[in-house]
């Protein structure tokens, strides 16, 4: 039993012999003065260990990372300004070929234009010339028509006169009335 008894008196350190029980240990007055000591000289510690490790690193990672981010920064500030410029300069190549794409096509058109006038003005003079042959020939062919014409109107003017009246009429006047008929 006094083993049980030294057990018993082992777990209830923080009891009293009346049955209460004693105060959290960091509010016992009797160690405050040294848990404040303590306290001190950990503070400390940790505030120079913080301040000379842990702070130093931590300041360098940030500055290192604005370091970084600026020069990317600067970087892409760079490198879209020179996207700038060769877009301009692009623009402005492509400006300068279009005008020359439109220039060469109005060269073209001009010349086409040029050529296919040079062209209908051949062909009308050939036309000319063909309507001109054939208005001679047509003169011809007229000439010749009329003077079958004038032979077939004497023949026939003779004939309708004999067999009208019975008589041989004068050449010369059958001659003179088809020529009056055939001027008009």
């Amino acid at each position: 039993m006094a083993s049980q008894q030294g057990h018993a008196s082992g777990t209830n350190a923080h009891t009293s012999a009346d049955g209460a029980k004693a105060p959290f240990p960091p509010f016992e007055s009797h160690t405050f003065a040294s848990q404040l000591v303590w306290l001190v000289f950990s503070f400390v510690a940790l505030y120079l260990i913080v301040s000379r490790l842990a702070l130093p690193r931590v300041g360098s990672i940030i500055a290192t990372r604005e370091n970084a981010i600026a020069g990317d920064l600067a970087a892409a500030q760079k490198l879209r300004d020179e996207s700038d410029t060769e877009l301009k300069a692009y623009e402005a190549e492509l400006a300068n070929a279009r005008a020359k794409a439109q220039a060469i096509g109005a060269e073209t058109r001009d010349k086409l234009n040029a050529q296919a006038e040079q062209e209908r003005k051949t062909l009308e003079d050939r036309l000319g010339i063909k309507l001109a042959e054939a208005e001679k020939a047509i003169a011809v062919t007229r000439a010749s028509a009329m003077s079958n014409v004038r032979e077939i109107a004497t023949d026939a003017a003779t004939t309708i006169v004999q067999q009208l009246t019975g008589v041989q009429p004068d050449a010369k006047a059958v001659d003179s009335a088809v020529d009056a008929s055939l001027r008009g």
